[in-house]
């Protein structure tokens, strides 16, 4: 293919406008994806953390602060000039986003393929102790950190724009952590990530083909076996037959679901208990390793291909080699079998404490 002077000039004149806004580039051929943000990652000087209470001024306005008065949870959220005070979880616009609503509306074609970077990218303080983790908070913390992701969630698929929202945490540095602070980022695209297209799209083949969700058969064949770390009434805990890390989990309900936006109070208070009790126990096991946690949630607009949802969790024991760089293909030295046993044991002790059972 021949292209014209005037075609790569149009290109060369793109590539110096994009330097300076939110972009998404696609590699030359895959469909892999690329956030080209403005925003310099910088290492603060300050002592002081942005997401501790009494540096509300550091963010953005919250735009939901769980308040505990009276024995009840209040929504409330910043004013201009009034930060909200004995916070329970916070939620703001992240200042340093991936994506912006005020990305600029450019398109470009292959070979240089780049669209807007258009979305929204929340911050969920998951507590407001600085020294506290996911993996040891309580469980009615863990619940109410879920209430806020379904809120924003809820809200986010009523905005124009949004077709995938993604949730998912970076704890440690090597897990691509800036701020110990523990938080939840939520981020939405105007597009379906690639591989939770990807995932959708092989799932709705292989329920044509078999007549049944491949996360319903995954979800019968590990529970109870011998990759399964543990289970409570409705969800369960389990290493992957193919993992990409060394102690890798999911955590699923096992009763075929595609939206996790719509989960009972009941649901959720089980979710957060399996989440603690793993997360818990992992990070007892490992000596609290980075980790990173992706939520594999259905698109919730119409007409888009559902997916049983679950939970992955991704501990950094290693760096990645470069056949996976390279090809794709991962090398593990631990079998998901040994890890389960080895997570098993201390998630069950976790969870045995934190329901009271000697």
């Amino acid at each position: 293919m021949i292209f014209s002077e005037l075609y790569f000039e149009k290109i060369l004149t793109h590539e110096k406008s994009v330097h300076f806004v939110w972009h998404i580039r696609k590699d030359y051929v895959l469909e892999r994806l690329v956030i080209v943000s403005p925003n310099e990652k910088k290492i603060s000087k300050s002592k002081k953390c942005p997401y501790c209470p009494g540096n509300e001024s550091m963010t953005n306005p919250s735009l939901l602060s769980l308040v505990a008065r009276d024995g009840m949870l209040q929504r409330l959220q910043d004013s201009e000039d009034d930060y909200i005070k004995n916070w329970t979880v916070r939620v703001f616009e992240s200042t340093i986003p991936a994506v912006s609503t005020s990305a600029e509306n450019s398109y470009t074609e292959r070979p240089l393929y780049s669209e807007p970077a258009y979305g929204y990218h929340y911050i969920i303080v998951v507590s407001p102790k600085h020294e506290d983790t996911l993996a040891t908070i309580d469980i009615e913390q863990w619940s109410n950190v879920l209430v806020v992701i379904q809120d924003r969630l809820r809200w986010l698929y009523t905005q124009r724009g949004v077709t995938y929202v993604s949730i998912f945490v970076n704890h440690g540095q090597e897990a691509g952590s800036d701020i110990n602070h523990s938080h939840v980022n939520m981020v939405s695209f105007s597009n379906i990530p690639p591989i939770i297209e990807e995932e959708a799209s092989a799932s709705h083949k292989f329920a044509n083909e078999k007549g049944i969700c491949p996360m319903c058969q995954t979800v019968s064949t590990e529970t109870g076996g011998s990759r399964q770390i543990l289970q409570t009434e409705g969800f369960t805990a389990f290493c992957p037959w193919a993992p990409t890390h060394s102690f890798e989990f999911w955590v699923s309900p096992k009763k075929h679901n595609t939206s996790f936006s719509k989960i009972s109070q009941k649901e959720i208070n089980d979710l957060s208990l399996i989440l603690r009790a793993t997360l818990g126990g992992l990070s007892k096991h490992l000596k609290n390793p980075s980790y990173n946690i992706a939520f594999h949630l259905s698109p919730e607009k119409k007409n888009s291909r559902q997916i049983h949802w679950h939970i992955e969790v991704y501990p950094i024991t290693n760096p990645p080699s470069a056949l996976e760089k390279g090809f794709g293909i991962i090398m593990s030295s631990l079998s998901p079998e040994k890890a389960a046993e080895e997570l098993g044991v201390a998630c069950r002790r976790e969870l045995a404490n934190l329901v009271g059972v000697e």
